[in-house]
């Protein structure tokens, strides 16, 4: 089995002395693992920055065995934000939800094109609200439709914050979620856009995936104290 695509490191680790395995989630083929032999080489280590987009080959035998990839970087994305704690931490958070998240070998169109969307608008004042909705959309690609303007509001409490019933769970929510105006909005108000969204996640994947909240997350969480 061969094939050619495009796609952004979601995760590496070392394989032996001079490979890595890793994880990528590919425009056409969905996510992927294979082994870059060299892949611990100055030469190439260097673009194999999680969240780098490149360009891979895949061959494997069979499909039940890990294949391999070559690999070409196509754009340089993390190292452009290495000054940036926050940015940084947003990439490796939708990185890491992606890596756990994400079914091997499924292409999904769609969330391929809100990734590249979102690393776009890393360059945009206020990223932080891209990344929000971000988080929504992806929940709702994979599978847990909601509609936030016709969810059940139980009470409004100040700083526009909602207490609401979605799925017959009780979450608060801050009202921009509703209205997508992020005009105003200060750094409670994300925090507590970020804790609604990452509750959601629980819920919604805890029993399939036993997910656990990235480091990285919770660290650009904390940063809207």
């Amino acid at each position: 089995m061969q094939w050619q695509d495009s796609g952004y490191l979601l995760y590496k680790n070392y394989f032996s002395e001079n490979s890595i395995i890793a994880d990528i989630f590919t425009a056409n083929h969905g996510r992927c693992v294979g082994i870059i032999y060299g892949g611990s080489s100055r030469k190439l280590k260097k673009y194999l920055q999680i969240g780098n987009k490149v360009s891979v080959t895949y061959k494997s035998k069979t499909e039940d065995k890990i294949g391999y990839f070559t690999i070409e970087i196509i754009k340089v994305v993390t190292p452009n934000f290495f000054d940036d704690k926050k940015k940084m931490s947003c990439i490796l958070s939708a990185f890491t939800i992606l890596k756990i998240l994400l079914p091997e070998r499924q292409p999904n169109n769609k969330i391929f094109a809100l990734l590249e969307n979102l690393i776009n608008d890393l360059q945009n004042q206020k990223w932080i609200f891209s990344y929000i909705f971000w988080e929504l959309l992806l929940i709702k690609e994979l599978g847990f439709d909601f509609d936030l303007s016709k969810v059940q509001i139980l009470k409004k409490t100040s700083a526009n914050q909602l207490n609401v019933c979605l799925n017959n769970k009780y979450y608060d929510m801050p009202e921009f979620l509703i209205s997508k105006k992020n005009v105003g909005i200060t750094n409670k108000g994300i925090k507590k856009a970020l804790i609604f969204n990452r509750n959601l996640l629980t819920e919604c994947f805890s029993e399939t995936n036993s997910i656990r909240i990235p480091l990285a997350r919770n660290i650009l969480e904390n940063y809207y104290n």
